[in-house]
């Protein structure tokens, strides 16, 4: 998306960590990033976050890392109130069955976030997480979500992100299709794609 107005969220919008799962694929992370721009929700990260994010592309090539590194440069200048620095005080005290994943519920819990976007149900379970007043919110029902409150404004997010990759790829990228690689299920529904 690459809007460089430094949004401010309006009072009362949700904040929610972006874990590292959402941000690797592309085009689901170029959806948040737009209904994010538009002012839907705050979005928060730590480096940590992003780090493991770079990393996780390394598989894409040789040259991903690279290119995923000016992505989350990107991303910190468009949301510099969403970094939140890590705090191994209270990454220490949390109980998770993948103790790696303790500094995204750190990140949330320092941050006063509302949720954490992830695909990893597993790795978060949901009374761990409300002990904490913080949900875990899968991404496609968080955009479904947010798209049967502003459906406007996340229809005009993802036709963006569609245009963007038909013009990066040289080819037609219908909607339903984009969608479903993004594992955005429930959005391509309520969209008619």
């Amino acid at each position: 998306m690459g809007n460089t107005a430094h949004p401010t969220p309006a009072k009362g919008v949700p904040k929610a960590v972006l874990d590292a799962c959402v941000l690797y694929p592309t085009i689901l992370r170029e959806i948040l990033q737009g209904a994010a721009e538009a002012g839907l929700y705050q979005p928060v990260f730590s480096e940590r976050i992003l780090r493991e994010w770079v990393l996780a592309t390394a598989k894409l090539g040789p040259a991903a890392p690279a290119i995923a590194e000016g992505e989350a440069a990107l991303l910190r200048a468009t949301f510099p109130r969403a970094v939140t620095r890590e705090h191994p005080e209270i990454d220490k005290r949390l109980l998770l069955p993948d103790p790696n994943d303790r500094h995204v519920l750190a990140t949330a819990i320092a941050s006063g976030a509302d949720g954490i976007v992830t695909f990893n149900a597993q790795d978060f379970p949901g009374h761990v997480l409300a002990a904490e007043g913080i949900t875990r919110r899968d991404p496609d029902g968080f955009l479904w979500e947010l798209q049967s409150r502003h459906p406007e404004v996340i229809g005009g997010v993802v036709e963006a992100v569609r245009a963007k990759a038909e013009a990066i790829s040289g080819r037609p990228q219908p909607l339903k299709p984009l969608l479903k690689r993004a594992r955005l299920f429930r959005l391509g529904k309520a969209m008619g794609a």
